[in-house]
């Protein structure tokens, strides 16, 4: 079990089958700096975990990814901006490297989520008051890794800053998780399609000072019983990548 220390907490968990050269853990953090390091670094892990990034003053690691290598990756951001860019843009680097700007970032935006784009899927956003909407990918066209990127929401007082991106397929169910404890399941397909700059339509409806806390995707051939029966069988070996809480 890994040691985890005052201030940290856990940020993902990958499932791996074997440590290779040619397959990459893709890092991004709060302040869209991307990092991307060969898996067969990771192949000796310590009790005590070991170094995967070294973030700067203030910044968090958002999001890992497990890539071949061959991906393009999203980046979005609270304000509503989405970059997308090869992953080789990103060279290779050793574990303790800080890694180099993936999007430019606006006064008072942040990084909420980072994806990898999958063939004939959509980019899922999902807003803090609720709102959301599916965008096709081909709407966003590559570009080079550290620019602004493009508008992938109309961010409003209505519908509020994004607070979750996914890359989702009309197969899959997501559930939204509010602060209060309040869960749903909606169908991906029945969340509407529209352009990039639009501010989406009502996914879950909230109470007073109540929004959108978390955001996860599931096959819609599972529910919850059989998720966590096929973790239980699971025996690959599992990544832990821990976020560290910078101090002011």
């Amino acid at each position: 079990m890994l040691e985890v220390d005052k201030g940290e907490w856990v940020n993902a968990i990958i499932r791996v089958d074997e440590f290779v050269d040619d397959w990459y853990l893709f890092f991004t953090t709060k302040q869209g700096i991307s990092k991307r390091t060969p898996l067969s670094s990771f192949e000796n892990i310590r009790n005590s975990g070991l170094i995967a990034l070294n973030l700067r003053e203030e910044d968090e690691l958002i999001s890992v990814k497990l890539t071949d290598g061959k991906r393009d990756m999203v980046i979005g951001t609270k304000k509503g901006m989405l970059i997308r860019f090869n992953e080789n843009d990103v060279r290779s680097m050793g574990r303790t490297a800080t890694g180099v700007k993936g999007i430019t970032l606006d006064s008072e935006d942040e990084v909420i989520g980072m994806e990898i784009l999958e063939e004939q899927s959509d980019v899922l956003i999902i807003t803090k008051n609720g709102y959301g909407k599916r965008t096709p990918i081909e709407e966003y066209r590559v570009q080079t890794r550290g620019g602004k990127g493009l508008r992938t929401c109309n961010i409003t007082d209505k519908n509020g800053d994004v607070v979750a991106l996914k890359c989702v397929s009309q197969e899959e169910d997501i559930m939204l998780i509010t602060v209060s404890g309040v869960l749903i399941r909606v169908s991906v397909s029945d969340i509407s399609q529209m352009g990039r700059n639009t501010q989406g339509v009502k996914v879950i409806r909230l109470g007073d000072e109540e929004f959108v806390s978390t955001v996860a995707k599931v096959q819609t051939s599972e529910d919850e019983d059989e998720i966590l029966d096929e973790l239980d069988e699971h025996e690959e070996t599992d990544i832990i990548i821990e976020a560290e809480e910078t101090e002011e």
